[in-house]
């Protein structure tokens, strides 16, 4: 948290927000059976409005649902906010089978008797957790309605043959939702209203540019750049329908380096992590052409980490 705190201050983060992060830290200090589970993250989200927004809203009691487009940082933020916040985190990828008993729970038998299974919805609730809803509009309708009575001002689940469980005060929901996945539908009205609902912003040129020298200081600043202008150009092609999105992928990126950083040459590398991710031949091309216009293919870890 102290390595993540002084980031944010570094960014110009609002004190007054980071002195409620305290308050909150304090009020609800991390239990010792549950640090485990409060997360450790490789990357931290750049982006300062939209950390005070998600902080104001996480501080006044809200439940939040990240939306936006490919790429965007929202499972890295999502992540980034446990663990400033110090709370356990649950997470919970949907898709079209989840049902309301894997989310909240459901009678097993143990060899003796019947007794009741948590799921990681109701374990969040009673251990004061952070929920990341992960794709929340893959999963039907119907599935969600389990969860309204969490997410409104009741606060609690009840589960038939079961005492209810109230959510404790610091529990917290972060769903995470793209636009235009295949499987992917819209929210209905009734859980859309749950969340304080935050529009995820594409990484501008100048974060990604912090982002890569953060997680790798060694790069060459040139090599750097030039990295960031072509995401950036992948960017605009897919948004002008040039190619599909496949291309536009900040890990991809961001695994490339690492694969440069240990030895694969720059082309290789690319192709690996970016290049492959389209599985339509004439596609790849118009791909290749971008990076090799920016990104020579024959790169050594010599000159892509001068230092």
């Amino acid at each position: 948290m102290d390595q993540l705190y002084t980031f944010l201050e570094s960014e110009g983060v609002d004190k007054s927000l980071l002195e409620g992060v305290k308050a909150f830290r304090a009020k609800y200090p991390t239990e010792a059976e549950n640090a485990p589970r409060v997360p450790d993250p490789e990357y931290f989200y750049y982006g300062k409005k939209t950390w005070e927004l998600a902080l104001a809203a996480i501080l006044a009691g809200k439940n939040l649902l990240l939306a936006g487009p490919k790429a965007t940082g929202k499972n890295v933020l999502s992540e980034n906010l446990g663990a400033l916040f110090g709370r356990p985190v649950w997470n919970v990828s949907f898709h079209i089978n989840t049902d309301a008993s894997y989310l909240v729970g459901t009678d097993t038998y143990d060899g003796n008797k019947v007794s009741f299974r948590p799921g990681p919805i109701w374990l969040c609730a009673a251990k004061g957790g952070f929920g990341i809803l992960d794709e929340i509009n893959m999963a039907k309708n119907e599935a969600l309605a389990v969860l309204h009575a969490a997410l409104d001002f009741r606060r609690s689940l009840d589960v038939p043959g079961y005492e209810k469980t109230d959510l404790r005060p610091e529990t917290r929901f972060i769903a995470t939702m793209n636009y235009g996945y295949a499987g992917t539908r819209d929210l209905n009205e009734a859980l859309t209203s749950r969340f304080a609902v935050l529009d995820m912003p594409i990484i501008s040129e100048e974060n990604l540019q912090k982002l890569i020298s953060r997680r790798y200081p060694g790069i060459s600043v040139k090599i750097r750049d030039q990295l960031v202008k072509l995401y950036g150009e992948l960017e605009r092609k897919a948004e002008s329908a040039e190619i599909s999105d496949s291309a536009l992928d900040l890990r991809g990126l961001l695994d490339a380096i690492a694969l440069m950083e240990q030895g694969l040459r720059s082309g290789d590398a690319l192709d690996m992590c970016i290049v492959n991710k389209s599985f339509d031949a004439y596609e790849r091309g118009l791909i290749r052409d971008v990076i090799n216009a920016r990104i020579p293919a024959d790169l050594t870890r010599e000159v892509v980490f001068p230092t």
